[in-house]
């Protein structure tokens, strides 16, 4: 399940129709895999509308930048530019993306979403067997333990023959 900041995120987002897709830790806590997360990585479609329709979400969560001047906030050039957007909200830490792993955008994603309902909300998530690919492809030490769990969580999902 998601933390109530996360569902408040989520909750935000999916109002405002964004179109995104959760990735990461909360994507891997959904599938069932027993890992933490502090923040909430999201994958976006990198467009204008959507980028407006962000914009007004991200406005009613008070995101601004992490680290950085509580004033600064994401702009519409920010977003379109399609990197990573590390924010803070009133709800919580949020990762806007614009591509993970070895630069697979949103429209390179989209077979491979599954759509789960959260807290009475249908929700976009990375499925699990991509969420591996894209940890793998990484390459990175801190997502080799994730692979493993995840990869158990996939075994365990799978029918018996």
């Amino acid at each position: 399940m998601t933390t109530s900041s996360f569902g408040r995120i989520l909750e935000v987002l999916t109002r405002h129709r964004v179109d995104f897709v959760v990735v990461g830790g909360v994507a891997a806590v959904l599938h069932g895999a027993p890992v933490t997360t502090f923040d909430l990585d999201t994958l976006i479609r990198v467009e204008d509308r959507n980028a407006d329709r962000l914009l007004d979400a991200l406005h009613e969560l008070d995101a601004r930048f992490r680290g950085h001047s509580p004033t600064l906030r994401p702009t519409k050039r920010d977003v379109l530019a399609g990197g990573h957007l590390l924010l803070l909200s009133d709800a919580g830490p949020l990762d806007i993306l614009g591509f993970i792993g070895m630069n697979s955008r949103y429209e390179d994603l989209r077979q491979e979403v599954v759509r789960l309902t959260i807290e009475d909300r249908e929700v976009e998530v990375l499925g699990l067997d991509e969420l591996i690919r894209q940890k793998k492809a990484l390459g990175r030490a801190k997502d080799e333990a994730a692979v493993r769990l995840l990869e158990e969580v996939a075994r365990r999902l799978r029918p018996s023959r």
